[in-house]
């Protein structure tokens, strides 16, 4: 009989190696580092270079998931790249499927910008409990520098580049113990990375849209609201699926949006702070390579062992936010 349970066997990061921190923004806008570290927690980011693509980030990543899994790329059947920056809007994850040598796995984009991790790993779960793939690459990376209004101070001070990437194998035992996911479009002019046409004339009464990308724009109060009121709601949901209660979590792991987002949820939750993952005062607000990079981060500092329980939340653009419950390792 097939295993149709999942375990998460591996996991990897990688962050570009230029750094920007608050002192240096205040030459760009005006702010201060009490002001940005106070209201956001963030004192530095990690920044691409003009010539570093999304597809090296999320490769290094991937290569040392795939090491810590102990499975080699042509084991994988699956890759599955939660990204809203990717180096070709026709999808990237091929370009990373070509880069590792998995030559069996199916590759493809999944788009749904600081959630598309948590919506990934319950995607890839679906995936394997039905018998139809046993090894799956889950990657979560984006460089937002590429699209920040550096001039905007709402703005640029949050954001940061980076890749997370975690293995899910086929397991007899299923460690994805529950989730919940959602979405409000109502919401979503609440932060947006938008096209913007430019009417072209091709013939007479023949027009098309020819454009870009705006910069990042957010309604900081608002996705702040959003946030402490549907995280904890959603935990509790996926918590109630999985049939456990908040005393049985060993870690609270949330995107890395900002830390007084984080200690609103872990207070209403009633999680202590030591039980909090948070690196996002060197990373910044990384989008989906947010989660995957602190799981990762806390598996090599040797805080998350094996058989411990973690509730993890995305929450972001769309507006789109889901929580997931599962055990680390086998």
């Amino acid at each position: 009989m097939q295993n149709l349970g999942i375990a998460i066997t591996g996991s990897g990061s990688a962050v570009p190696a230029t750094f920007l921190d608050n002192q240096s923004l205040t030459e760009l806008v005006e702010t201060s580092d009490d002001w940005i570290t106070t209201r956001t927690g963030i004192r530095q980011r990690r920044l691409a270079s003009s010539s570093q693509t999304l597809s090296e980030l999320a490769t290094a990543a991937s290569q040392q998931a795939i090491a810590a899994a102990g499975i080699n790329p042509q084991d994988l059947d699956l890759i599955l790249l939660a990204t809203s920056t990717p180096d070709d809007l026709f999808g990237t994850a091929c370009q990373i499927q070509a880069q590792l040598g998995a030559t069996k796995a199916v590759a493809f984009d999944l788009t749904a910008a600081c959630s598309g991790f948590v919506f990934g790993l319950v995607t890839a779960a679906q995936y394997i409990r039905t018998g139809v793939y046993q090894n799956v690459l889950l990657i979560g990376a984006d460089i937002l520098s590429r699209w920040v209004d550096w001039q905007d101070r709402r703005t640029c001070v949050l954001f940061g580049d980076g890749a997370g990437a975690v293995v899910i194998q086929a397991n007899e035992k299923d460690c994805l113990l529950g989730f919940e996911l959602r979405s409000d479009g109502t919401q979503n002019n609440c932060l947006n990375l938008a096209y913007t046409p430019e009417p072209k004339e091709l013939t007479q009464g023949v027009n098309v849209g020819k454009g870009n990308f705006q910069p990042i724009t957010m309604n900081g109060k608002e996705v702040y609201r959003f946030a402490v009121q549907k995280v904890p709601e959603v935990i509790d949901k996926a918590l109630f699926r999985a049939n456990l209660s908040v005393d049985q979590i060993d870690w609270l792991l949330l995107h890395q949006a900002n830390q007084r987002i984080l200690d609103a949820v872990a207070q209403r939750l009633n999680i202590p702070e030591q039980k909090v993952i948070s690196n996002l005062a060197n990373y910044g607000n990384t989008s989906a390579a947010s989660i995957p990079l602190a799981l990762d981060e806390a598996v090599r500092q040797d805080k998350i062992k094996p058989g411990d329980i973690i509730a993890t939340s995305g929450f972001g653009a769309g507006l789109t936010w889901g929580a997931a419950i599962f055990q680390w390792g086998r």
